[in-house]
């Protein structure tokens, strides 16, 4: 088989670089993919954009694509897997419609309303003196997200009225995320332990994926701004087993079927983000219509089922049926960024220890980089890598990662040094 995985980031990598160890597979082409993915064997880089769905089509044409697998979401939200199914190509990722529980958080808030899923109060404004008075009234701590797609920074945790209003006046004012932040949701504070919570769908069966846990905010003890992830690892002690079946049967089935219901049946990587407090009762914080960055490294890295069998499952409608093998040892996935993150990131800088050699438990996955006039590999965005690796617990993975960093290097880098202190903290 020939395989196209869609996207540039280190998720994109990560999908690659499992699916490229199937026995199935002959060659994985990634598009427009990034300097990592043109150094693995059997990956071929071609310079289209995730969102350019006229050229991706006609690479699929030329390159007798077998399947594709869509990364990002504005991907998604450009109608990729609508264009490519209606085509004859098997493509596994979210229609433009169903991946509007992404594209749109009022679109999501809606739903979940609609269905009766757990989730925080909430509402919708695109006035900025309506929004305002909103805030006023209720106060803080208080959630202010913008409506559309801002890459992970469009939801600001307002622990203060003050920083509400800023927010409010940023967004709906100054336009700041543009288009994405034309609307806000404005949503109470949830007390509680976060976590993500991944499942593959059919349209009707779900296969869940190994539980994890992102690090949104910039610095040390989760503090600083929020960002894409800053690093996550897998399993997440917070989902119990109890949990899990809550999760399933109050949360991820009526999604699924309320989608199917509502004649756009989800077929793809459905996120649930999560908030679950401290008597077990999950809420529904976010979707997302595709696998998060940078929740899929450590994922992916504990995978032992051939990830093309599980994705064919699903196209044929027997996830039902289907199971998947996990390695039990946790993995841990460390973001290195570039100076300025989440703002304007400094970029151009050559990374040095990439070909360092590593044992079988680590993994580097290239998210911005790309090679220069001179053939080198250099920063070329805000997330620059996910290292990862596996350890027999949490904290041997956590040191085995950390010392794997300690051979990489590029001016400006800096990196989180507490991912996995919540699994830590649990003993």
């Amino acid at each position: 088989m020939k395989i196209l995985v869609i996207g540039s980031g280190a998720r994109e990598h990560a999908i690659a670089w499992k699916i490229a160890q199937s026995r199935r597979v002959t060659e994985v082409i990634v598009a427009p993919g990034n300097a990592g993915t043109a150094r693995e064997p059997r990956m071929r880089n071609l310079r289209i954009a995730a969102t350019d769905v006229e050229g991706l089509l006609a690479l699929a044409r030329v390159e007798k694509i077998d399947l594709a697998v869509v990364g990002p979401e504005a991907a998604l939200a450009a109608g990729v897997s609508d264009q490519f199914r209606a085509t004859g190509i098997r493509c596994f990722g979210a229609s433009r419609i169903a991946a509007q529980l992404e594209s749109s958080k009022a679109f999501a808030k809606d739903f979940l309303v609609r269905r009766n899923i757990p989730t925080a109060g909430h509402a919708t404004f695109d006035d900025l003196n309506r929004a305002l008075a909103h805030v006023r009234r209720h106060g803080a701590p208080i959630v202010i997200k913008a409506d559309g797609l801002a890459a992970g920074k469009g939801v600001i945790v307002a622990l203060t009225l003050a920083d509400a209003e800023q927010a409010l006046h940023d967004m709906l004012g100054a336009h700041s995320l543009g288009a994405a932040s034309a609307r806000v949701v404005i949503e109470e504070f949830l007390e509680g332990e976060e976590a993500s919570y991944i499942v593959m769908s059919d349209g009707h069966n779900v296969l869940p994926l190994a539980t994890s846990q992102d690090h949104k905010r910039r610095d040390e003890g989760d503090l600083g701004p929020n960002t894409g992830g800053m690093g996550a690892y897998s399993p997440a002690p917070v989902v119990t087993a109890a949990v899990e079946q809550r999760i399933l049967n109050e949360i991820v089935r009526p999604t699924i079927a309320g989608m199917a219901a509502e004649g756009a049946p989800f077929i793809g990587f459905l996120y649930v983000g999560l908030m679950i407090d401290a008597h077990g009762n999950p809420r529904v914080i976010e979707f997302n219509a595709r696998l998060g960055d940078p929740e899929t490294q450590p994922i992916l890295m504990r995978l032992k089922s051939d990830l093309v069998d599980l994705i064919e499952d699903a196209f044929d409608g027997r996830l039902d049926r289907s199971v998947a093998q996990w390695d039990p040892r946790p993995a841990i996935g460390v973001v290195m960024a570039a100076s300025g993150y989440p703002g304007k990131p400094r970029t151009g800088d050559v990374i040095h220890g990439l070909d360092a050699r590593h044992e079988a438990d680590i993994a580097v996955f290239h998210a911005a980089t790309a090679v220069d006039a001179q053939g080198r590999v250099v920063s070329a965005g805000g997330r620059v890598l996910t290292v990862c690796a596996r350890g027999e617990d949490i904290a041997d993975a956590r040191e085995r990662v950390y010392a794997a960093i300690g051979h990489i290097g590029f001016d400006g880098a800096f990196w989180r040094r507490d991912i996995g202190h919540r699994a830590l903290a649990r003993g």
